[in-house]
Formats: structure tokens, sequence, C-alpha cells
């Protein structure tokens, strides 16, 4: 027998165990029946495990059985059926809630989870959820409180019997139409089931493109934080350091702390160096005593020339003064503090003493957390890497060895274009030379034509008058053979035919050898 439930997240159709439960079923398909589940809410769900829903008014507290609303409140639950044994094994399975000793009204709950086991003996299952197991999912992902109720109301709307094998009970009065929900059955104080929820709802075009750039840049900031870069997702750079990139390598610091002081006070700048060479990186950062010098800065000096280099300017972001101190304790800068419009302690040398005695010291923070951050510390002008002899001595090795790098540069150059005309010479020298000898062969195979043509014919002359030489030969010996044999017969018989076999092997040994086989041929056709 099938019932479908008609909910807020989509249909549900139930098929229920009439054999197995019949009581329950009864209890069931009736209450459908009446109307008595139409708009009650689901007022708890825990996501993998159940949502029960089933009470009118929506605590978990009331709901009755059909067999209250026939014969009273003493009939209001009733005793749940124990055999056979119905376990909850699986996601959609319908058990009727036990309100205690064993008794059942009209609150239900449908399984979410796997090997429910421990609601074995104390529930009673009495059907399952055949189709709609994408609404069951839905219902499962809602976002709810800590005490398991939806912020919005998930809610039956209707019930609707496919089949319903048990007679009405007598006193049974069926309602035509649905009931209308009482004010008490709606105001549940959540958002309600049919509203749309519309963060955008009333903003202008600018503020919905910032509220989703703010959320994007919430969702980076907790990538970065879950990674390891950022240490903490609040975590937002000073507004107080501009970032100069683009600069030319033999650029100072003390360059750029001249140029920028016109915008106001600078506490710190220094050129980015490379830690083995201490060759410049060609980025620095210069931090203002107040972000109104930082932006004058950022919107004067941008695309600036220095050095014959176009520099761009931009704020930091760089975090590396960030010190993360432990998860729940925030976090402290190091170097200084973060900029306070309504303080003017946000610098190191503000601070008060106290303060001053818990922060880590500049020379001992790179060899404590040298592993997890880069080690650039603000320092002073004149501690930075032995004052400004070091830095003059420095910069002049700089141009130096820039120089040296030049020559070099120049040297190869000059290198690559003899070698280049070298080879252009030979390529031009070896296709001279095969073009005068593609001539050359080309002459001597017209003389060579010309001679064997004459040579040819020479020889073709001369074995035709050859063959007719050695024919007329072969005609003439064989013409005097036969006259020599023809007088010995005649002289002597025996003679003659021991002479005649004597010739024909002869002559049968010349026919049988190949240098006579043509001569042997010329001589029978004669005879």
């Amino acid at each position: 027998m099938s019932v479908i439930l008609e909910t807020t997240k989509g249909d549900l159709t139930v098929d229920l165990f009439i054999k197995e439960r019949p009581k329950t079923c009864l209890n069931f398909l009736k209450l459908c029946k009446m109307k008595r589940y139409n708009f009650n809410r689901f007022h708890h769900v825990e996501r993998n495990f159940l949502c029960q829903t089933g009470d009118p008014t929506g605590t978990g507290r009331g709901g009755e059985s059909i067999f209250g609303l026939l014969y009273g409140q003493q009939a209001k639950y009733y005793e749940a059926e124990q055999v056979p044994v119905l376990k909850h094994t699986k996601p959609g399975l319908l058990s009727m809630v036990n309100v205690g000793d064993n008794m059942l009204g009209s609150q239900f709950f449908i399984t979410l989870g796997d090997n429910l086991d421990f609601l074995d003996k104390e529930h009673c299952v009495f059907g399952e959820v055949v189709e709609g197991h994408d609404a069951l999912l839905n219902i499962n992902e809602a976002i709810c409180d800590e005490n398991h109720i939806p912020y919005q109301d998930i809610r039956i709307t209707h019930t609707v019997i496919l089949d319903d094998p048990f007679p009405d009970p007598p006193g049974l009065e069926i309602p035509i139409h649905s009931p209308e929900p009482t004010k008490e059955m709606l105001d549940s104080g959540r958002i309600a089931a049919d509203e749309d929820i519309n963060d955008m709802e009333g903003k202008t075009a600018e503020e919905i493109e910032e509220l989703i750039a703010e959320k994007e840049a919430k969702a980076r900031a907790t990538i970065l934080e879950m990674v390891g870069d950022l240490p903490s997702v609040d975590a937002a750079p000073p507004e107080n350091v501009l970032f100069v990139c683009k600069l030319n390598p033999v650029t100072t610091d003390d360059d750029l702390m001249i140029i920028f002081s016109r915008f106001g006070k600078i506490v710190n700048c220094e050129i980015i160096r490379d830690r083995q060479t201490m060759n410049s990186l060609q980025y620095a950062f210069i931090e203002f005593d107040n972000p109104k010098s930082c932006e004058d800065a950022y919107f004067k000096m941008d695309n600036v020339l220095i050095d014959d280099r176009r520099i761009h300017v931009d704020f930091s972001q760089s975090v590396s003064r960030l010190q993360w101190k432990g998860k729940g304790r925030g976090v402290e800068f190091v170097g200084g503090k973060a900029f306070d419009p309504n303080k003017e302690d946000y610098k190191v040398k503000d601070q008060p003493k106290r303060e001053q005695s818990k922060r880590i010291s500049s020379d001992d923070h790179p060899k404590r957390y040298a592993p997890q951050q880069r080690q650039r510390d603000f320092q002073p002008r004149d501690q930075y890497r032995g004052g400004r002899e070091h830095r003059e001595g420095r910069d002049g090795r700089d141009r130096r060895e820039h120089r040296e790098d030049r020559d070099r540069r120049d040297h190869r150059e000059d290198r690559d274009r003899r070698e280049h005309r070298e080879d252009r010479d030979r390529r031009e020298h070896r296709e001279d030379r095969d073009r005068r000898d593609h001539r050359t062969d080309r002459s001597d195979i017209d003389n060579r034509g010309r001679r064997g043509g004459e040579r040819d014919h020479r020889e073709d002359r001369y074995s035709h008058d050859h063959r007719e030489e050695r024919h007329n030969r072969d005609h003439r010996h064989q013409s005097d053979r036969r006259e020599r044999d023809h007088r010995e017969r005649r002289r002597s018989p025996d003679r003659s035919h021991k002479q005649e076999d004597v010739s024909a092997q002869k002559r049968i040994r010349r026919s049988s050898s190949p240098k006579n086989s043509h001569r042997t041929k010329t001589s029978t056709m004669e005879s």
C-alpha cells in the first residue's frame, strides 16, 4: 500500500508494511486521510541520522493517534507492535516515535543513515521510501542550529493515499477539503518554507559586485589559511607599505628613500637582494609612517622613470610580518604593529617597554623562524649589512660586474658575427665550385657522347666484316673437306668408311662445344 508525502523539498512515495505492522499502518493511513499531517514541519533533522515530523505543534511533544480522535484522551496512544522484528538498516525507512512505555502516537521519523541498530528495540518500523530519494537528500542537507532545528522550515504540504485496504472505523468523519493551517502552526520563528532567500534584494549593482568580490576574497583567504600560506583568514597586509618593482639593478636603497621621502616620513626602505650574491632582485618595500603618505606616493610614482627604468608601484600584499601565535591566540606583527588611526603606538619605537620585551628581537627572529618564513627584517638604515660603506662597496662591485657582463656580451656578439660571415663566405665558395664542376661534367658528357657514337659505328662495321670473312672461310674449308673425302672413298672403300667414322666423331665433338654451335648449324644447312 502506498502513500505520497508532498513536502517543500520534493515528493516522497512510501510503501507500508501492511502484513507486518497492520495496526500502525491503519493509524498512519487514517491520520493521512484526516489531513492531520498537512503543514506539519520537520522539527528535528540530524544529518545522516534521521528527520522527525508528525507533530502539529512543531515542538516534538504533541500529536495523538487516530484512536485518540475517535475515543478520547484515554486512547491518545496505543501499544507498539514488536513482532516480527524489523530493523533500521538503511536510509528511507519510516518508523513511529516511541513516546514512552512502548506507546505510539502520530509522530514518525525517516532514517537518513545506515545501520541504526540501536533504534530497533525502541521504535517501530512500518514502511519505506521507494521514490523521491533526491528529496530525502535535500532534507538531509538542510542547515540547522545546535538543537537540530532547520533555519528554514521544511513542511509536509499534502498527503495522497494511493490505496487503503482498511475500512474506516465508525465515527470517523473524513474532511472534504484540506483544513487551513492555524497561525500558531505557521508562526515557527524560522524562515518560511516558501520564502525566497535573496541577499541581493534592495542593493544596487555596485553593492552587489562588491558583495560578490568580498565573498570570493573570503573564500580565497580560507583556502590560503588551509594550505598554510596565511596565518589567519582575517589577516590583512599593512596599509602603510608600498611595493615597488621593475627597478634597475643599480638603484640603491638611498636612491629610493630620497625619491619617496617627499611624500612623508619613511620608516623603512628596503630593496630585496639575493641571499648569496647580494644582487638586487629589482623590487623593494617602502614603509611610511601613515597610510596617507603611502596613498600619495602610490598615485604619483607609478610608471615613473628611475635610472632609465619605468617602475611599477602598488600597495604591498605581503603578510610576512605577521607571526601566527597559535590556534585561537591570533597573530602579532613582527617589526611593528598594524596601523590604527586612533593610536600612535603602532611603530616599534613608540611601543611601551613592556610590550617590546615580549616581542622577538630582530636579531633572534631569523634564527628561530627561518624554516617558517622568508628572512626579511625591517631594520634601521644604519644597521643594514654594515652600513653605508658596505653598501657603497657592494654597489661599486655591482657596477663592475655589470660592465664586465656587458663587455663579455659584446665580445660574444662580435665573435658570432665573425663566425657568421666566415660561414657565409665558405658557403658561397662551395656553391661557385659546385657550379663550375657541374658545367665541366656536362661538357665532358657531351664530348664523350659524340666520341662514343663514332666508336660504336666502327665497331659495328668491323664485327660485320669479320663475320662475313669467317663465314667464307668456313664455307671453303667444308668444300675442301668434302672433296677430299670423296676422293678417298673412290680410292679405298674400307678406308673411306673408317675415315668417315672418324670425321663424324670429330664433327659431333665440334658441334657439342659452345663455340662451334653456330658454325655446325651453318654447315649442316649447306650440306
